[in-house]
């Protein structure tokens, strides 16, 4: 998940293929610059609801759940090599619950008539998740590292 601290899995078998997350940034970006070219309209909120409800089974399933590893798995995994490591679930399912906090903000904003709350939220997970596609850097994963260590004294 990231360029600098690579999460290995604490159990053999237990982890997940880094590149999955990765994938699944890559099309949360897409879907996120789609809400931010179509909101407020309702086409927009509901893409954008859409995406809260993938980010809410990542959170509370795990990443390796949602509808983007299942096309992850189903369409791409076939045609790589294995990984050279499997990645601790942990944190890109944390990263996930930061994905959802954002997806909600926007939704709120929306919803509320406070349009630009909503494309501040909704720009705040994209660049999270243009991150985490183009440069394996997943902010929610680092964050999580953070805590953690910072919890761990």
């Amino acid at each position: 998940m990231s360029t600098t601290t690579t999460h290995h899995a604490p159990i053999a078998g237990a982890g997940i293929d880094p590149r999955g997350p990765q994938a699944a940034a890559a099309i949360t970006a897409v879907v996120l610059v789609v809400v931010l070219l179509l909101a407020p309209s309702a086409l927009g909120v509901a893409l954008l609801a859409a995406q809260a409800v993938v980010f809410a089974v990542g959170s509370t399933r795990g990443v390796q759940h949602t509808p983007y590893s299942w096309l992850f798995r189903r369409l791409i995994r076939p045609r790589l090599a294995p990984p050279a490591e499997l990645e601790d679930p942990a944190p890109p399912r944390f990263a996930q619950t930061v994905g959802l906090v954002f997806a909600v903000i926007g939704l709120v904003g929306f919803g509320s008539g406070v349009d630009l709350l909503g494309q501040v939220a909704t720009a705040f997970a994209l660049v999270a998740a243009l991150l985490n596609a183009v440069f394996r850097f997943c902010l929610g994963c680092e964050m999580y590292l953070l805590l953690k260590r910072a919890t761990a004294r």
